[in-house]
C-alpha cells in the first residue's frame, strides 16, 4: 500500500473493546453477559442507522443509553446496574496491541486520527483514560456533521481537514458495514477481522484483511 498520508481508525470494536463494559460486570450479570453485550452493541448500531434514515438525530451517548434500556429489559438484567454499565462504557479498554502499534505509526510520521460515531467528549475521555492522547492528530466525531456512518459526509471530514485525496487514506474498522462505507467512498479500507466473521455483501471487498492492528505494519 503506497502513498498513504493518513491512517484513520474507527473507535468502537476497532481500537476499543465494546464488550469490556459488560465483561467487567459479568460476575453480577452471569453467564448471559456476552449475549447481553452483543445485543446492546447491535441495538446501538441499529438505532444510529434508523435515526439517520428518519432524520431524528440523537447523539451517541443518548443512543447508547436507550439501547441499553432495551437490552436490560430483553435480558432481564437488574435495572440498578444501568449507571454502572454506562460509566464503564466511558472507559472501555483498548485491545492489547493498540498503543504499541500507534506509537510505531506515529514514528513514521503518518497523520493518525479516529473517525467515530462517538461524541467529542466520549472520544476525548476514552483516549485520555487509556493514555493515547499524544498519539492522535484528530478525533473526528459524527456530531460535526449530524449524521451517522456510513453517510459520506462522515468520511468527508478527514479529507477536508487534511486537504488530501481519498486514496491517500488507509481506513481501518472491525465493522464490515463501516469498511464498505469507507471503501465505497474511496478510502483504502482495511478490515480488522478479530473474530473470524463473514464479510457483508455491500458492493465492496477490501484488498486487505487483518487479525490485529499489528498486521497493519506489514502492509504499509
Amino acid at each position: 500500500m503506497k502513498n498513504i498520508k493518513a491512517i484513520i481508525f474507527d473507535a468502537y470494536g476497532t481500537l476499543f473493546d465494546v464488550n469490556s463494559a459488560a465483561e467487567k460486570c459479568k460476575d453480577k450479570i452471569g453467564d448471559k453477559w456476552e449475549g447481553f453485550a452483543n445485543f446492546w452493541r447491535t441495538t446501538q448500531l441499529e438505532y444510529t442507522w434508523l435515526r439517520s434514515l428518519m432524520k431524528r438525530h440523537k447523539d451517541f451517548w443518548q443512543i447508547t443509553e436507550e439501547s441499553l434500556d432495551k437490552s436490560i429489559k430483553t435480558y432481564k438484567i437488574d435495572p440498578s446496574m444501568k449507571n454502572d454499565l454506562l460509566d464503564l462504557y466511558k472507559a472501555l479498554s483498548p485491545y492489547e496491541e493498540v498503543q504499541d502499534v500507534l506509537k510505531k505509526l506515529k514514528e513514521k510520521n503518518f497523520k493518525l486520527a479516529i473517525l467515530s460515531n462517538g461524541t467529542p467528549s466520549l472520544l476525548d475521555e476514552l483516549v485520555k483514560s487509556n493514555n493515547l492522547e499524544n498519539l492522535f492528530d484528530d478525533l473526528f466525531s459524527i456530531e460535526q456533521v449530524g449524521i451517522y456512518k456510513p453517510n459520506s459526509k462522515v468520511y468527508d471530514m478527514p479529507i477536508k481537514k487534511y486537504q488530501i485525496q481519498k486514496n491517500d487514506v488507509a481506513f481501518l474498522s472491525a465493522n464490515t458495514w463501516d469498511v464498505s462505507g469507507g471503501g465505497n467512498y474511496g478510502y483504502n479500507s482495511i478490515w480488522v477481522n478479530r473474530n473470524n466473521n463473514i464479510f457483508d455483501n455491500l458492493d465492496f471487498i477490501p484488498k486487505h484483511e487483518i487479525k490485529t492492528l499489528r498486521d497493519l505494519l506489514d502492509i504499509l
